[in-house]
């Protein structure tokens, strides 16, 4: 049935928002039984005794066999069931990001059984980990079956596994929010309306669920306080700067562990085993580093552990951490980490009351502050990081000292780490994970502002030779042809003239197409790319009221990403010429090349003398040949200049002469250059070296010149 009055994209919306509810109250009613499974496992393997309800805690447990008995035991159920579900293995976030940025979105639908479930017998036999990671992933999985099972589009099956993530998180967290933000910087990678609505109406509903199901009080208890006044704030950007330094004992330690177990000689089955015994034994001397440890967060912020004990938490829950997921068993990370930033802020707290004690500020304060400034940097999440706890402590005092420690912690943790510890596993397959949320502009740049005005067209009168006498000379690679109206009828492109056997006498209008693709002027440049992908085009007519108006290529497209280059280039600024003075401009280099610009070995040149050689520029100058691909040429520079500016150099090109010999002189006499770097194919395919280019140069130019050879095969 149509809704008279609403779009089609909306109609999809409204559809996509109601399979992101569904999606919502089965991860809500997931979390309530992992919640509860996990009690239940935790109060008959380690307390002996029956208990469905809240998790029990485990900071006063007696020591006995039981404890690392039961964990090895956990430990090989697990690695069972790894062997036929590997997803489960870990915290299972960095799987989720893959499957996002991989695999479509597709999550294997027994992955939403078998992952509350490991987590579940591991956390309940006495493991050191928090319930977020095993539940952000079965709600994804949870997404992305509803996703396989409907007909939708990949990108829409994505939203549905974030919402089924973040609606899991909401409803064991009660913080939906954060949740949402989370979904957002772990496994959405954009934000708009299409994938906004979806995630509000799943992490409400998760929200929801978790206020019905576990009640609407706060997660942990906010201590008593003074947060108010500027006085108070540079203490609390001294605790960001040691949270972030935290931030990275916490994931590089992770890291090695993982790095230990996968260099072990042992069988991976019987890795999860030893990691048990290793963490039970810490738990046997230190028992609140066992278990999920929300009690022991509510003890830290209160207050109510002494110096010792919270070094003795902290250090024990850090190693019994790393060990146990390393591993590879299946666990979570949120609950460990904040719990590692609160014992850390109640460590930093009390060492300052005894530095200085007229500060008079609460142990729960720094806390609470530390909590979420070590956990957002250590997953690169500040603002899911501020919200959440923000959510979880529902005081809204905390917030001013909250941020500025949160991003100086972050700060901190992305200048001395590469990789987050969500990112890190993934960085190791060779998947580049996006850190920014920027808007896509090929989605706000019109055709009309790339295409190309002036067009060389042909008739219908003209002949098949005649058209391929001036591909052949390089004029173009396609010809619009267009009537005596001026209208656009048609098109012919190198590659019809080769895969047709036709007459050079043949007309143009007997033999060409009449199939006409074009697209408008004011499509945008996401639209020009489909319609090249779904036709296999390379060049598109821009056609307005059936008037020829340009001709929109591939290398037009690539093109349009120079200015969103040119907005990250350093610009001098009214300061320049008194700065100048004191801060000379850095050398400048000139790079040339054409077909090999890009390559491995210029590249390698090109990033040594970056390292060598303070605020180093370049200018890159790609000659052109009588009839050639101009177009071409511009895509190379502007890839040449993109690379440079990851060094983080300066760069500027320009398009020279078909002499390049005469395009260096050209270059050089506006500017006085260090160095040249003439990048060539190899010298069996060299143009250049077999007109003896280098020696030319060194005859009309008295600069030091270094010739670098391009192998393609060595770049594939």
């Amino acid at each position: 049935m149509m809704v008279a009055g609403v779009s089609a994209s909306a109609r999809r919306l409204l559809f996509l928002s109601g399979l992101a509810g569904v999606v919502a109250a089965i991860a809500g009613g997931a979390a309530y039984l992992l919640i509860r499974t996990i009690s239940l496992i935790t109060s008959v393997a380690l307390l002996g005794e029956w208990h469905w309800g809240e998790i029990p805690s485990l900071s006063h447990l007696e020591p006995s066999p039981r404890l690392p008995i039961a964990a090895v035991i956990g430990a090989l159920v697990i690695a069972v069931i790894a062997r036929g579900v590997p997803i489960i293995r870990g915290h299972g976030i960095p799987e989720a990001m893959e499957a996002v940025l991989r695999r479509q979105s597709r999550i294997a639908p027994r992955t939403a059984v078998a992952k509350p479930l490991s987590a579940a017998i591991a956390i309940g036999t006495g493991g050191p980990f928090g319930a977020e990671g095993p539940i952000i992933v079965t709600g994804a999985a949870l997404g992305s079956m509803v996703g396989q099972i409907v007909r939708v589009t990949p990108s829409e099956r994505k939203i549905l596994l974030a919402s089924g993530a973040a609606a899991g998180m909401a409803a064991t967290f009660g913080a939906p929010l954060a949740a949402l933000l989370l979904a957002v910087e772990l496994l959405l990678f954009e934000l708009s309306m299409r994938s906004l609505i979806p995630l509000v109406v799943a992490t409400s509903i998760g929200g929801g669920a978790h206020a019905a199901l576990f009640g609407s009080g706060p997660l942990f208890t906010a201590p008593d306080h003074e947060y108010a006044g500027l006085g108070a704030l540079p203490l609390f950007a001294v605790v960001g700067l040691a949270s972030g330094l935290v931030a990275v004992v916490i994931a590089q330690g992770l890291f090695a562990a993982e790095r230990r177990f996968r260099s072990l000689r042992l069988p991976i089955f019987w890795h999860p085993a030893l990691g048990a015994l290793a963490f039970a034994s810490i738990g046997l001397l230190v028992p609140r580093s066992l278990g999920v440890g929300y009690d022991v967060i509510d003890d830290v912020l209160a207050g109510e552990l002494a110096l010792t004990t919270l070094v003795a938490v902290l250090v024990a829950k850090m190693v019994a951490w790393w060990i146990a997921l390393g591993s590879g068993t299946s666990g979570g990370t949120l609950a460990p980490v904040l719990l590692m930033g609160a014992t850390f802020g109640g460590v930093f707290a009390a060492v300052t009351a005894k530095v200085a004690p007229g500060l008079d500020i609460s142990e729960g304060a720094i806390a609470v502050v530390a909590m979420a400034a070590v956990f957002g940097a250590a997953a690169r999440v500040p603002l899911t990081a501020i919200v959440f706890v923000f959510e979880v402590t529902q005081d809204f005092d905390v917030i001013l000292p909250l941020m500025l420690a949160s991003v100086i912690s972050a700060l901190v943790f992305s200048t001395l780490s590469s990789e987050s510890m969500y990112t890190e596993k993934l960085s190791r397959r060779g998947i580049r994970v996006g850190s920014e949320l920027v808007a896509d502009s090929l989605r706000t740049t019109a055709v009309v502002d790339v295409m190309n005005r002036v067009v060389d067209t042909i008739s219908r009168e003209d002949t098949v030779g005649e058209v391929a006498d001036r591909v052949a000379r390089g004029e173009r690679g396609a010809f619009p042809i267009i009537d005596d109206d001026g209208r656009c009828v048609g098109m012919v492109t190198r590659r019809d003239l080769i895969s047709q056997n036709l007459q050079r006498e043949a007309l143009v209008g007997d033999v060409a197409s009449s199939d006409l693709v074009s697209i408008d002027p004011n499509a945008s440049l996401v639209d020009a790319m489909r319609v090249m992908a779904e036709e296999g085009l390379t060049h598109l007519p821009v056609v307005e009221d059936g008037l020829l108006v340009g001709i929109c290529t591939r290398a037009d497209i690539v093109r349009s990403r120079s200015d969103e280059l040119a907005l990250e280039r350093l610009e001098p600024g009214w300061l320049a010429p008194v700065l100048q003075r004191r801060d000379p401009v850095g050398p400048l280099y000139l790079v040339v090349g054409n077909e090999s610009l890009g390559g491995e070995a210029l590249m390698a040149e090109l990033t040594e003398l970056v390292a060598r050689t303070r605020q180093a520029r370049f200018h890159v100058v790609v000659p052109l040949r009588a009839g050639g691909d101009l177009s071409q040429a511009r895509v190379r520079l502007e890839e040449q200049l993109g690379l440079i500016a990851e060094l983080g150099a300066a760069a500027n090109g320009e398009i020279g002469d078909a002499d390049p010999v005469t395009a260096i002189k050209v270059a050089i006499e506006r500017e006085a250059v260090e160095g040249i770097y003439l990048s060539t194919l190899a010298p069996s395919a060299s143009r250049w070296l077999k007109a003896n280019v280098p020696a030319g140069l060194a005859r009309r130019v008295d600069v030091p010149c270094i010739i670098v050879h391009h192998d393609p095969e060595s770049s594939q």
